[in-house]
């Protein structure tokens, strides 16, 4: 079960660095962020799937794409300087709320 934990995490950085790369992409015209885009989602969507052999859907899609979420906007905050308003802010708190609430539930297959 820890391994597919693993994998989950590691489709999650996948996919936060996919999209941080689509946005270095300046719409698929730069060659090296087009590549980590597709680099990324790949190895994200590979990782996701193998986690799921384990890993009820519903709590793997909340935790990837939760979690994805909130450190996709963390990285746009801190690396691209995009402002964090307290609206942001609060919406970032449930998210994570959201998936810890989730996790918290259990649900075996």
């Amino acid at each position: 079960m820890t391994n597919a934990y693993l994998l989950l995490a590691v489709a999650i950085v996948s996919e936060v660095f996919g999209s941080s790369m689509l946005k270095l992409s300046d719409g698929f015209k730069r060659r090296m962020p087009s590549l980590g885009v597709v680099l990324g989602m790949g190895a994200a969507f590979y990782c996701l799937s193998l986690a799921l052999a384990v890993i009820p859907l519903g709590t793997a899609y909340a935790i990837w794409s939760g979690l994805g979420t909130a450190l996709t906007a963390m990285i746009g905050v801190i690396a691209f300087k995009e402002r964090l308003d307290w609206k942001k802010g609060l919406g970032l708190i449930l998210i994570i709320a959201g998936v810890v609430v989730m996790r918290l539930s259990g649900g075996g297959h």
